[in-house]
């Protein structure tokens, strides 16, 4: 994530805290120094930081906190808060029209993915909201976008409304009227960006707006371009007064400074970040969520979201009967992998688990080559091999490794790891539960998933 660096530094800062026991204001100062040079190098606005530091070492110096018999606790508490409230304390809605369909409006500069996350924006609202959304091509001022509009359209199943190189303002009434006829209760309106703020696109969003009356403009903003997306984000607000922002490539390597920045510059709300490249990458801004994640503090809420949303809960009734009666099969098990593949990355679920150290993790992505093999392997088997592997004799694994186009030892490794998972549920199952830390030291120490 965008943060890593910045998370790694407060830590840091942090753990002298704790290590000191009893705190002096002097104590505080020197860690506020810290916290300050780690803000600044994850390119927040220094405005911002300078403001967000007083704040902190105001409350952090008070009688209650110096005092308290956990003062580096109390402070991160602290730094907690005023991160929440820096970027914006509750997550942000959409501006739902009562009289649907509801418009919204996109904006950004080229590069930023106005037109990816538009269709991403449309599968999620399909998808969380049971919304029927229509994406109605405005930009005719890039080649292919219409093309590309309708190419990602059709992979999240969202129509999409074009007429050509006509006048867009044109286009967008069209797609407004289209959607009242024929039932659409939103409708995005992906309008031309340019390389960078001017004048001409200034005006034309402007008459786009007066036109169409949207009930909310999106800003898409790429978070990899640092302090440039804060001075996007003031300028496209002060020409339009836009309503919200949707941060993309979250998920970079970026210093993340835009992120704490945005919402104190503009006044206006992060609604959505895009966390990856796929088109359900996509999630609801949580500021305290978000302040959470930066201070190593995990991410329960949004962990427990995105399983609900991947995981299949039938199919997870049905695993848990199975398991009470040790009837756990390779089917099973290449089930559970691939559901936790939807996931995303290792990294990503792990860095949601507080004191997980991402940065010592990195590259314990979901290996989709392996899981591709250990699909191939399972498909390759009867039915019956499934359900009991030790049909599996030389000449079976042969015929199997054939099929998959994998080679023997491929398949053992994945009957060797099988076998350990089986002694695992079995382990559960019975009641007879070890020690969380020895279990975990076995899995770690001798437990490879395909992953």
């Amino acid at each position: 994530m965008a943060f890593e660096g910045l998370t790694e530094k407060l830590s840091a800062a942090f753990k002298k805290l704790r290590g000191k026991g009893r705190l002096t204001e002097a104590d505080v100062k020197e860690a506020m120094r810290e916290i300050r040079v780690a803000l600044l190098e994850a390119d927040v606005n220094f405005k911002i930081v300078k403001q967000f530091v007083a704040t902190v070492t105001e409350r952090a110096v008070g009688s209650d906190v110096l005092e308290s018999l956990t003062p580096a606790q109390m402070i991160v508490k602290i730094v907690n808060e005023e991160l929440t409230a820096l970027m914006g304390s509750e997550a942000a809605k959409l501006n739902l029209s009562p009289k649907p369909p509801t418009v919204v409006m996109l904006v950004g500069l080229n590069g930023a993915g106005k037109t990816t996350n538009g269709a991403k924006l449309a599968g999620f609202v399909k998808k969380q909201n049971g919304k029927r959304p229509l994406l109605v091509a405005c930009d005719t001022f890039r080649p292919a976008a219409i093309t590309q509009l309708e190419v990602v359209g059709s992979q999240v199943d969202v129509p999409v409304f074009q007429m050509g190189q006509i006048d867009p303002i044109d286009i967008a009434k069209a797609g407004i009227e289209h959607a009242r006829k024929h039932g659409n209760d939103i409708v995005f309106i992906d309008t031309a960006g340019r390389l960078h703020v001017d004048e001409e696109l200034m005006d034309q969003l402007k008459e786009m707006k007066a036109a169409i009356q949207p009930d909310e403009i999106l800003l898409i903003v790429d978070a990899m371009i640092g302090q440039d997306a804060v001075n996007a984000a003031k300028a496209f607000d002060e020409a339009l007064d836009i309503t919200g922002v949707m941060l993309t490539k979250l998920d970079g390597d970026a210093r993340g400074g835009a992120a704490l920045s945005i919402k104190a510059v503009t006044g206006k709300p992060i609604k959505f970040v895009g966390v990856g490249e796929k088109l359900d990458q996509i999630e609801v801004f949580h500021p305290d969520r978000m302040a959470s994640r930066i201070l190593g503090m995990g991410d329960m809420l949004s962990l427990i979201e995105k399983a609900q949303q991947n995981f299949d809960m039938q199919k997870a009734a049905e695993l848990e009967q199975k398991l009470r009666k040790n009837k756990f099969t390779l089917a099973d098990f290449y089930d559970q992998l691939s559901q936790l593949k939807n996931m995303g990355s290792m990294t990503d679920i792990l860095g949601m688990l507080p004191g997980v150290n991402t940065k010592a993790l990195e590259g314990a992505a979901v290996d989709e080559k392996a899981l591709a093999r250990t699909e191939a392997i399972i498909l390759s088997m009867t039915p019956a091999e499934r359900e009991d592997p030790s049909l599996l004799n030389n000449s079976r694994k042969k015929r199997i490794a054939a099929g998959s186009g994998t080679q023997v030892v491929d398949i053992n490794r994945l009957l060797k790891q099988f076998d350990m998972m089986q002694q695992m549920t079995k382990q559960f199952s019975g009641g007879r539960m070890k020690r969380r830390a020895g279990l975990f030291g076995k899995m770690k120490g001798g437990m490879k998933f395909p992953f």
